[in-house]
């Protein structure tokens, strides 16, 4: 059973088509409209409601970040990249799919997740090993997003590359190094995006498999984004020059 937590969180799931709610907990006294709607939600779809003292919450879901309300799921359930694949948004005429190689903050992943939602992304891909997986803390990180694109975990990124690019997609990497600004690509077709760890960038392996790599002109005094920071300039551009055709 998952434990998910926060006003946004609980709200998007129950929102979402999945999640596999079973139960709201909300704690005692804690009312305002943010609350009726989430009561609404549950009693919509038929939703359990239980009372608790504050302190029961903190227990639950291991932090007192819950402002007042958690609720009770089945484990996530991860994509296939078949799925992934036949998601595309119809509002745009290609399809994108964000693929990231070792993402291990989860503040970071939960934010990459939400970005990817809100350009459109087709789905998430992240590594089985050495990264992190959707837990509450990436769920709540995402203000719930990822109760509403699907994430794929697999065992290998450079074979789900290797998979995409026979299903049609160009394969755009990230490196600092590279001379290839982003902003003068013409993104046509089916695009994949990869980006690297917090700290080491694409491994090296996956580098080798992008078809281009691409960059951000930067001009301050620190030379580095944060990656979710990085992705969205990155999507924004992709989907600026999907728009533009």
């Amino acid at each position: 059973m998952q434990v998910i937590y926060g006003i946004n969180p609980v709200s998007e799931i129950l929102r979402s088509e999945g999640g596999n709610v079973r139960k709201i907990i909300l704690a005692e006294g804690r009312k305002g409209e943010d609350v009726k709607k989430i009561l609404g939600l549950a009693s919509a779809r038929g939703i359990a409601v239980e009372v608790r003292g504050r302190e029961a919450l903190d227990r639950q879901a291991g932090t007192t970040a819950h402002q007042g309300v958690l609720c009770l799921c089945g484990e996530f359930a991860y994509a296939s990249l078949e799925e992934i694949v036949a998601n595309r948004h119809p509002a745009f005429p290609a399809n994108l799919v964000l693929l990231l190689d070792g993402i291990e903050d989860p503040q970071n992943l939960g934010s990459l997740i939400r970005t990817a939602h809100c350009f459109g992304a087709n789905g998430v891909v992240i590594p089985r090993d050495r990264a992190a997986g959707i837990t509450p803390a990436v769920i709540k990180a995402s203000a719930g997003a990822a109760g509403h694109i699907p994430v794929s975990r697999v065992v290998n990124i450079t074979q789900a590359i290797v998979f995409m690019k026979e299903n049609g997609f160009w394969i755009y990497g990230t490196d600092a190094s590279s001379d290839c600004d982003a902003g003068s690509v013409r993104f046509e077709g089916n695009v994949g995006l990869v980006m690297g760890s917090e700290g080491k960038g694409i491994r090296p392996l996956v580098r080798k498999h992008c078809d281009v790599l691409l960059s951000i002109p930067l001009f301050g005094r620190i030379d580095s984004l944060n990656v979710s920071v990085a992705a969205g300039i990155l999507l924004h551009e992709i989907r600026r020059s999907a728009l533009s055709r």
